[in-house]
């Protein structure tokens, strides 16, 4: 489908734009804004923020191409779906079907626990949206990098306010991968701007992508495929964006459906926020609230690790006779599970005790404390066997912003006992990372994956990418072959 002089759409000139079925409804609401929203109504700073969580994900994806599970994870696909024309980042030249390349490109940005989640609906949204918009862009024609940056941004308001309308935390909590479920909305939403659909469009893919949602938690404990559950989602959004932009009609109304719907159905007779979907759209920027990992761990982990590097400076770790942690119910289920040796990098990342345990004796929990080296130091597991985890249910009273909070308290051979509590941990609320900590990430993770020359010229086309004639620039700067971290 050729693209028209309209940089926020692709659908021909002169095409009357559909209504929605009901524009008073959620669904209705939501379709209408994103349809509506061009560029210009985003205010600068959000801009600006999208931008360097565009370059945030890109780094991820980087670091995480050739990685072991990623090979495979290539391998496996490509042995199915060998035929296509949508390349892979970082595997010079490798490419596959644009669905099969969204979802590996997905795993890739995945790939280490280093990419962003959002703290009251946890998705993953860059490794949903990033690898969707990617795959649909040649499908289009041109694509300018303003039209790719609106996308990302419309990608990044819709997940996290669908994900708050089924309860957010809640769902972790019930054992679903919460963003699994809530991305296919997301990769809709973006992936449906560079197909230019109108609000009877944006409907009709909200309902193929929300029949779509899936995503078990227990992919956390052993499994490769956690890192590629978001590659669902965002396939999923893809494929449902392409339907809609060819008349494929979808769910009506799926939000609000009492029979089937989308929240009536997920929501499994709890509470749901239908409301969450559009209030404070336009005025309240969700692309703000997105969190950047500071640490290469489970989001919901971040306040104990940031208690046990407060504690830190103050503990003898020798001395340690015990560690306790208490933590709000989502967390405590997502990550307060007992560890047992030996333990995968996957589970590494999403175990509390060994998180605390790193960050006590490192300083640090980033790639090298997920060597399968490190994994397996007797003094990681010395800890660890002295570590307990409580659900303390006061917190999950607590103001919404707040059920991150976690205390650690360390009690020593000689009975006294020193704790941190954390509320808002690092890349959260006001202790967000800035966008020159968001620069510097990208640096430092990259570093041993490319050139210097090359980490310049990717970072200065994201940070201006709305200049950018065509995506495709960046594009090709992402697909030569990278070197794993770990290799």
């Amino acid at each position: 489908m050729a693209t028209t002089e309209n940089p926020n759409a692709v659908r021909p000139t002169g095409t009357p734009a559909r209504p929605p079925t009901d524009p008073a409804g959620p669904t209705g609401r939501l379709a209408n804004w994103v349809a509506d929203t061009t560029l210009e109504d985003v205010p600068a700073s959000v801009r600006d923020r999208a931008k360097h969580l565009v370059l945030d994900g890109i780094a991820c994806a980087i670091v995480g191409a050739q990685l072991p599970v990623s090979r495979i994870g290539v391998e496996g696909v490509t042995a199915l779906d060998s035929a296509g024309d949508t390349p892979l980042i970082g595997w010079d030249g490798r490419a596959t079907s644009a669905t099969s390349a969204a979802m590996v490109n997905s795993s890739f940005i995945q790939g280490f626990e280093l990419d962003d989640y959002h703290p009251l609906a946890p998705l993953h949204s860059n490794s949903i949206i990033l690898p969707a918009m990617l795959a649909a862009a040649p499908r289009v024609g041109r694509v300018s990098g303003a039209r790719f940056l609106l996308g990302a941004i419309l990608g990044y308001e819709t997940g996290p306010r669908v994900g708050q309308a089924l309860g957010g935390l809640d769902m972790l909590s019930r054992g679903w991968h919460s963003g699994v479920v809530f991305g296919p909305l997301a990769a809709a939403a973006a992936a449906g701007t560079l197909y230019g659909l109108d609000a009877a469009g944006f409907e009709d893919a909200f309902g193929i992508g929300a029949t779509q949602s899936c995503g078990l938690m227990s992919a956390m404990y052993e499994s490769m495929v956690k890192r590629m559950q978001h590659g669902f989602a965002s396939r999923n959004g893809l494929t449902a964006a392409a339907l809609a932009a060819a008349g494929y009609v979808g769910i009506k109304r799926v939000f609000e459906r009492p029979y089937g719907g989308w929240l009536a159905a997920f929501g499994e007779c709890h509470r749901t926020y239908p409301e969450s979907i559009y209030a404070g759209l336009g005025h309240l920027w969700e692309t703000e609230r997105i969190a950047v990992k500071a640490y290469s761990a489970m989001g919901l982990l971040h306040a104990a690790i940031d208690a046990a590097l407060e504690l830190r400076p103050k503990v003898d770790v020798n001395q340690i006779q015990r560690i306790d942690i208490d933590m709000a119910e989502a967390a405590y289920a997502h990550g307060g599970w007992k560890a047992e040796r030996p333990l995968e990098v996957i589970g590494a990342q999403m175990n509390v005790a060994y998180a605390v345990a790193v960050a006590l004796l490192d300083g640090d929990v980033l790639v090298d404390q997920f060597s399968q080296t490190r994994i397996n130091s007797d003094d990681v597991w010395r800890l660890i066997d002295r570590t307990l985890t409580h659900h303390e249910k006061a917190y999950d009273n607590l103001p919404e912003d707040e059920r991150l909070t976690t205390q650690v308290r360390v009690t020593f051979n000689d009975g006294t006992t020193r704790a941190a509590k954390v509320v808002h941990p690092r890349g959260t609320g006001e202790r967000n990372l800035t966008n020159s900590d968001i620069r510097d990430k990208y640096a430092k993770l990259t570093l041993r994956a490319i050139t210097a020359e090359r980490q310049a010229a990717i970072e200065k086309a994201v940070l201006n990418i709305d200049t950018l004639d065509d995506i495709g620039q960046l594009t090709d700067l992402l697909t030569p072959a990278v070197h794993s971290p770990l290799d």
